[in-house]
């Protein structure tokens, strides 16, 4: 007997599959063998805390050895090609949806593999130097493989959100990415997982280049014929092929400026710009648990999520990190960007979110004093990055303000500890962040205070600045058959053509473009 349930149960009872089992007999009258679980989620909203589950229960019966629906990748040598600009989540499966669709995938990363990328990370919090080309942002992996892993998404009309997280369970990530509702890796284990793709990707007859940079996409009638790329030699040389998905993600500025150099279409679009908030993980359990001892033994590090409209535009949380550490995301040097990460078990000292401000481009053009193009708002954003590393002591050191005097417009004395390992310097964020963003925040903050008791406190500390969020353009393409409306064969692609806004998203879109290009080869 196979028999599915929707549940309600203690954390207690939710924690391990005997549980589920001794629940159900009680519950039920039917002492089942086994329990999968399909869906799970956690509703704090009351002082009773209790999990949502969808389990399918076995008796008599023997649960299939796989949990996953496993996708099918077959050798591609002698095949068409395409390439794949950037190993990012939007790269990476677009490359594997080629291989499905038998096309051979020249992938090209700018910087190093996801294990070699780890020990110019560990560099920035010792010598506090960025390496431009291997860093938080630039690396096989892309944003998400070193600050954080989350896999939540909205877009699930955008294509088959399932289908990716199988693809990732397996590629070797826990199976509960299938059932959570907030599903998440963590930064211990996403490099294993990319690292597994590669390998089907090279297994199948796939190319891979790592630190080789596209200088510039090589045209011929206004169509595609490959790229321009640069190795870590500094040798120059092209790669030739009449269709290229490129999927550099959001921090590629020197991209974009090509991209406008040249005359490729591009628009300008709105941002979110803001700051990384750090608060004791404790001090989370205690507020949104409703419990003076916290998350207990049974309950996972407690996550937050706010949105508040303050004059005409919103304030919200983005990507926050329960149990995790506060980063510095910067891309290279003059810059201070802070970004958040977890690790699988979310079990730091701290946790952290971005809290940001909607910023369109009419915004970014009132606070630069005109209109500056296409490329405004990221202008706006490396200028604002720069300001911040001039108020940390033009270093890694991050300028930061505990919370409550940042609201109050008070000079903090000194800082909180921090999860950020580089170094916080007291500074009056409050005076120096555009106005358009700071007096949002101190409101919003205010209004929160009043909703979540304990949470506007001097305990948390404001760190700056989060600017990163998403791109600053987006690449134009045809709806239709996701080409760029002028330059045939170019399929921009994922977060950094500004059609994506995380893992799950940018994956989805990789494929879409894959799928794009499958249908030009005849």
């Amino acid at each position: 007997m196979i028999q599915n349930y929707s549940i309600r149960v203690t954390p207690e009872d939710a924690f391990d599959e005997h549980n589920i089992i001794e629940y159900l007999k009680r519950d039920k009258g039917v002492e089942y063998d086994a329990v999968r679980i399909l869906k799970k989620s956690i509703d704090a909203r009351q002082r009773n805390i209790f999990v949502n589950l969808e389990v399918c229960a076995y008796k008599d019966e023997v649960p299939c050895d796989s949990c996953f629906t496993p996708t099918a990748y077959h050798d591609v040598n002698g095949r068409p090609e395409a390439i794949v600009v950037g190993a990012g989540p939007g790269g990476l499966f677009a490359a594997l949806r080629l291989i499905e669709l038998g096309i051979r995938p020249i992938l090209v990363e700018r910087g190093k593999n996801v294990r070699e990328r780890k020990k110019d990370i560990a560099r920035i919090r010792a010598s506090q130097k960025v390496d431009p080309e291997s860093n938080y942002s630039f690396g096989e992996g892309g944003a998400g493989a070193y600050s954080d892993g989350k896999l939540y998404t909205r877009s699930k009309k955008r294509g088959d959100c399932a289908k990716i997280l199988n693809v990732l369970v397996q590629h070797g990530a826990n199976p509960n990415i299938l059932y959570d509702a907030h599903p998440h890796i963590g930064t211990d284990c996403l490099p294993r997982v990319v690292e597994n793709i590669r390998g089907t990707i090279e297994r199948c007859g796939g190319e891979i280049h790592f630190q080789t940079k596209m200088t510039a996409l090589i045209t011929k009638c206004g169509k595609v014929a490959g790229i321009e790329v640069v190795d870590q030699e500094g040798t120059t040389r092209e790669i030739v092929a009449d269709n290229v998905i490129l999927a550099t993600g959001h921090s590629a500025r020197d991209v974009y400026r090509w991209l406008a150099d040249n005359g490729i279409e591009m628009e300008e679009k709105g941002i979110a710009v803001g700051v990384r908030l750090e608060h004791p993980s404790a001090l989370i359990d205690r507020m949104q648990y409703h419990n003076r001892d916290g998350r207990g033994r049974w309950l996972p590090a407690a996550e937050y999520s706010m949105v508040q409209q303050v004059d005409g535009r919103g304030v919200y949380t983005f990507c926050m990190c329960p149990g995790g550490v506060v980063v510095p995301a910067a891309t290279g040097e003059g810059q201070i960007v802070v970004n958040g990460m977890s690790p699988s078990n979310r079990n730091g000292r701290w946790s952290n979110s971005g809290i940001v401000v909607e910023t369109r481009p009419e915004d970014v053009k009132a606070m630069a004093g005109g209109d500056k193009g296409v490329l405004s708002t990221m202008l706006f954003q490396e200028e604002l990055e720069r300001q911040c590393w001039l108020q940390g002591n033009m270093s890694q050191t991050a300028p930061a303000q505990k919370m409550l005097d940042f609201v109050k417009g008070r000079l903090s004395p000194d800082t909180n500890p921090t999860s950020y390992a580089p170094g916080l310097l007291a500074s009056p964020l409050h005076f120096w962040m555009p106005e358009h963003i700071s007096t949002r925040l101190r409101k919003a903050f205010e209004a929160w205070g009043r909703t979540r008791r304990g949470f506007l406190t001097n305990e948390a500390t404001v760190i700056g600045v989060e600017t990163r969020t998403s791109s600053p353009v987006r690449i134009v393409r045809d709806g239709g058959s996701l080409q760029h409306v002028s330059v045939k064969g170019l399929y921009p692609c994922g977060e950094g053509a500004g059609y994506a806004g995380g893992i799950v998203s940018a994956a989805m879109d990789g494929e879409r473009c894959a799928e794009a290009v499958s249908r030009t080869i005849p």
